[in-house]
């Protein structure tokens, strides 16, 4: 069934057969099929807990009216996510049909929706983190920063975490939007942190790795990485990962506290902007390279690349041996995590920026020319 705006659709390959992954962890309170935030869950690791079908159709798309950088969220059958224009829409998951919009009045870019036990977050342009009520759509709360967000909320227990460009990162009740702490930075915090184990990581682009305890806002301990880093960091097991603006790929031992490996491109050198996946001991992202690379976790040595037709911002989502990742060149892809081979692609005819959000066996992504495809 078809809502908003049918679009062209080009002829769908075979996907082939292969292995489920481990589950990722969720937020208590949500369902273990859903995708409630940016990379699926606080850890950032972009792997989804249901799979997709081996053979992927659009199901429905919806003309949002502006570009959609944000990605979305998916919570208990409803999809959340952001518009340049400032929306931030909840859709019906099986028909696309429209429940509700709520107006920032400014712009959502990059900060994607993080849904809690009954409220949605996202940040806009203006520095405000919105809290907008999961059932009607109204303004719960707001909080104002003094720089733009694209950093991405992340719900933990009754906290709203979010990186600002005026330096900070924040911690928010998430029932009134108090300010419970904020901890600054030398930079931008442009990375959505990533929470394990009672602390949040974020990759700054200050260059310096952090670690925050979430209980205060202390920092815990930094680790340099001597690079800016847009990019958020995935943290699997004791090592945190993510590329940097130094056309490097970075694994840090957070035991230890420093640097285990660093990956380079041997042959082109461009920086990396696309958040990681971690499955089956290898590291996924996106180049501006125009690649997806796929690194050994524990040595840092190249397993494959895929080549596409432009840059890779878009960080790639991990379901059933298979990744899922959109490129510039207005495809998106799906490769087979194990060889990096081809098994499928959906060419929109605009740049897909956004990462896909993977929930209830449907893959969602938005596009720069405003739609919003879901396929299954």
């Amino acid at each position: 069934m078809m809502s908003g705006v049918m679009l062209k659709l080009p002829v769908l390959l075979l996907l082939a057969s292969v292995t489920t992954f481990a589950s990722a962890q969720t937020q208590p309170g949500t369902r273990s099929s859903d995708w409630n935030q940016f990379r699926g869950n606080p850890s950032l690791t972009g792997v989804a807990a249901t799979n997709p079908p081996s053979s992927l159709e659009l199901l429905w798309s919806y003309e949002t009216g502006d570009a959609i950088d944000s990605s979305a969220a998916v919570a208990d059958g409803v999809v959340y996510v952001g518009v340049g224009n400032g929306d931030l829409l909840a859709l019906d998951l099986d028909s696309g049909e429209l429940k509700w919009a709520y107006s920032t009045g400014s712009f959502i870019m990059e900060s994607s929706p993080a849904v809690g036990q009954d409220t949605v977050y996202v940040g806009d342009l203006d520095g405000i983190v919105h809290a907008v009520n999961l059932g009607d759509g109204k303004r719960v709360w707001a909080f104002t920063t003094d720089g733009e967000i694209k950093s991405s909320p992340v719900v933990v227990d009754d906290l709203v975490l979010i990186g600002s460009y005026d330096t900070h990162l924040y911690a928010l009740d998430a029932n009134d939007g108090s300010l419970r702490w904020k901890i600054q930075t030398d930079n931008m915090v442009h990375a959505t942190p990533a929470v394990a184990d009672g602390l949040a990581f974020i990759a700054g682009c200050d260059g310096i790795f952090r670690a925050v305890r979430v209980a205060d806002g202390t920092e815990a301990y930094q680790i340099v990485a001597g690079a800016y880093t847009a990019a958020s960091p995935l943290i699997g097991g004791d090592r945190a990962y993510f590329g940097t603006f130094e056309h490097e790929v970075l694994a840090l031992d957070l035991t230890g506290r420093g640097v285990v490996w660093r990956y380079r491109n041997p042959n082109r050198e461009f920086p990396y902007y696309s958040s990681a996946a971690l499955a089956q001991g290898r590291i996924i992202l996106g180049g501006r390279d125009k690649f997806v690379h796929a690194i050994d976790a524990a040595t840092g040595q190249s397993l494959w690349t895929f080549e596409t037709r432009a840059r890779v911002d878009s960080s790639p989502a991990i379901a059933g041996g298979r990744v899922y990742i959109g490129s510039s060149d207005g495809r998106l892809y799906v490769l087979d995590a194990a060889t990096g081979s081809k098994l499928w692609e959906f060419n929109t005819g605009a740049d897909l920026t956004a990462s896909p959000a993977i929930a209830s066996g449907r893959v969602v992504i938005g596009s720069t020319d405003g739609v919003l495809y879901v396929f299954g």
